[in-house]
């Protein structure tokens, strides 16, 4: 089934499916050798974030995901994917480890959006947000994020600064939730179909508006097919990590700059707007 052949509501479903493969199933699947690396060395480890060193294609690179969970016990073990401020600033000290020992970094996004509750606020959620933001602006190694299932909010984004930014094609990424939109925008959150089909959060809408740089296809369905996913995904892996080494870091960092500077400049009326 083609992306454009299901609504936005139809992805949403599919994205959310309970047997659509998780973070960590696909690491076991794609990467060898993982060895996972914990804690924020300032207050515990965030599980609902995993990340360490693993091989892809026989080279050493870093993987940061976020992890939902499987079943119920499991859910609750990982917040559901939802993250604390420390899982941000584990994700952030890897990374920065990466860049030392200028291994490439591969982000995979599958959250709601990061936790809201009073805990994470008070240990600082939106600063470990916005310093992720500003950190990965200037790594000074290719990196490269993957959007699995949800990419919600702010959430998703802080680990979701890249070079190169590719969205499994039934998945979804967006400012927040379609029952959040629904509920501003309606007032009410059952309204949440018809807020998904303005949102434009699926794949095509985010390739046509250049905030992503390729649609990873699933024929199926990953929780269907999953290995014609992980070949296609393995593909555009290797191809977009082999472009990215060749660049001079100066040409890294200003694409990377650029690429993100341009998201929301739109023309109305002959007057640019950002």
């Amino acid at each position: 089934m083609l992306v454009d052949k299901k609504t936005a509501w139809d992805i949403v479903k599919l994205a959310r499916h309970p047997k659509r493969m998780t973070s960590r199933v696909l690491i076991d699947l794609i990467f060898s050798d993982f060895i996972e690396l914990k804690g924020d060395r300032l207050f515990k480890d965030d599980q609902s974030i995993i990340g360490g060193i693993a091989k892809f294609n026989a080279m050493p690179v870093t993987i940061i995901a976020q992890e939902k969970g499987s079943d119920t016990n499991d859910k609750i073990k990982h917040n559901f994917g939802m993250p604390h401020p420390e899982g941000y600033r584990k994700a952030i000290r890897l990374m920065k480890q990466a860049e030392k020992f200028n291994r490439p970094i591969i982000t995979i996004i599958d959250t709601p959006g990061a936790y809201p509750g009073i805990e994470a606020e008070e240990r600082g959620q939106a600063r470990a947000i916005a310093s992720n933001l500003f950190d990965m602006m200037t790594l000074s190694v290719p990196i490269i994020v993957i959007v699995l299932s949800e990419g919600g909010s702010g959430g998703a984004l802080a680990i979701g600064v890249g070079d190169s930014i590719l969205m499994f094609e039934n998945a979804i990424y967006s400012i927040l939730s379609p029952e959040g939109f629904a509920s501003i925008l309606y007032k009410d959150s059952a309204k949440a179909e018809a807020a998904a089909h303005i949102m434009k959060l699926t794949a095509k809408d985010l390739l046509d508006f250049k905030i992503i740089d390729g649609i990873i296809l699933e024929k199926e369905g990953l929780h269907i097919n999953p290995s014609y996913g992980m070949d296609a995904l393995k593909k555009q892996l290797t191809k977009h990590i082999h472009q990215l080494q060749k660049l001079k870091i100066n040409t890294l960092l200003e694409r990377r700059y650029q690429k993100f500077r341009q998201i929301g400049v739109y023309q109305e009326e002959g007057v640019k707007h950002e």
